[in-house]
Formats: C-alpha cells, structure tokens, sequence
C-alpha cells in the first residue's frame, strides 16, 4: 500500500535537516557569515516547495519549482547573499522572486527588500509564501529594467542568468553598492559575478561557473 505523501512528510525532521544543511553544505564550503548562516537556519526551505519533494527539501541541489523555474541550491542561495555583504540597513532589489525562498533569506537580514516576478503564478505563490514578513515589496513584471520607483538600491541580486547585466540595474545601483549575478547563455558557460559601484566607477570580479535559468522577458512591457 502507497504511503500517503503528507503523511510522510510528517515524520521529517525539517529542523535536523536545516541543521545538517548548513554544517555540510554551508560552512564546510567556506560560507562564513553569520546573517547568512542564521538566516538559512531560519527559515524553511520546504515551506517554500511543493508537498511531494519535501523530503528533498534540503538536498544539495536546486529543485523545480514550476513554469520552468527552480529554487536555488541550498549553497548557491549562501554564496550570493554572502557576496551581497548585507546588513540591516541594506534596501535591496531582487530580480527574480520565484517560489520566494531567496527573498525570505534577504528578508531576515536587510531592512527592505524589492522583489520582482514576470511569472504571474510564481509572482501569486510567492505571495502567499511570503506574507509574514512586512519589508518585502513585490512586483508582478519584467525585472530588466529594474524598478526605478524605489532606486537607488544598496544591493541588487539577480537570480536568473542575463547575457549581459542589464545597464538598468547598474544605474539603479547606489554609490558603494553591489551587484551579485550570474551572466551569459544558457548552460554551464555563465559566471556568477560580483559587481562593486564606487564613485560612478564598476569593478567586476568574477566568482564561480554556475547553471541558472535564463532571465525571462517580456518584450511588449515597458517600464
């Protein structure tokens, strides 16, 4: 007889797993800031997905999430908030909200957070996943171009892959700000950047190879 799914789901012990998450794929890769750590011990990524992969909630891998997306790797989630240098009077505009895992792990330490979705069903999802928290903003639209009403932004993460980063958001970034996405085409060849803003002044570092989506758009929106 087929175990019913829900009912497997409740023997999990999502708390040992976020623990066991962050001893052997955070720390051991050399992630060492504690918002982040903390951040990433708070909040449950199975919240986040649907019932029947909950008990691959914490694997070190991304999972899909619908419409052609996914929920970043637990690690991949680290390293960019890591690289985001965040701290609680941060303003931060992410382009891509997607099932909202990434945007709960800013939430818990920057001051606000601007989030954009073109999808509308994810943009809904992500809705509900995130009504808890009061200093998230999100935006149903094609995050391309930004979202000027609240510019400039401290930081900026983009978490589906542009070709190029898009001069929008590099304009939307404040003074000392920072920039953390990946870039190029589809598949293995894109690069996981870091982008600094000083003086009206860009220096880029490139960080690691990584696979993301590529960033979605809608070409009949104009912002």
């Amino acid at each position: 007889m087929k175990e019913d799914k829900n009912i497997k789901n409740l023997h999990i012990d999502f708390e040992k797993l976020r623990k066991l998450m962050i001893e052997d794929q955070i720390k051991a890769r050399g992630i060492k800031d504690q918002n982040v750590i903390s951040a990433m011990l708070k909040v449950p990524r199975e919240k986040f997905i649907s019932p029947n992969l909950h008990d691959s909630a914490y694997d070190d891998r991304p999972l899909p999430i619908g419409f052609g997306q996914t929920i970043s790797q637990p690690y991949i989630v680290a390293l960019m908030t890591e690289l985001l240098e965040l701290n609680n009077t941060h303003k931060v505009l992410e382009i891509g909200t997607g099932c909202g895992y990434q945007t709960a792990i800013l939430a818990e330490i920057a001051n606000m957070v601007y989030s954009i979705e073109i999808i509308k069903e994810l943009y809904e999802k992500a809705k509900l996943n995130l009504a808890s928290y009061n200093n998230i903003i999100l935006k149903n639209g094609d995050g391309y171009n930004g979202w000027r009403e609240f510019s400039p932004y401290d930081r900026i993460i983009v978490t589906a892959a542009p070709q190029k980063i898009p001069q929008p958001l590099i304009d939307q970034l404040s003074n000392n700000g920072i920039i953390v996405a990946p870039e190029g085409p589809a598949g293995w060849s894109q690069v996981l950047i870091k982008i600094k803003k000083q003086n009206s002044k860009i220096a880029t570092q490139q960080i690691c190879d990584v696979a993301f989506v590529p960033l979605t758009r809608n070409y009949k929106e104009t912002l």
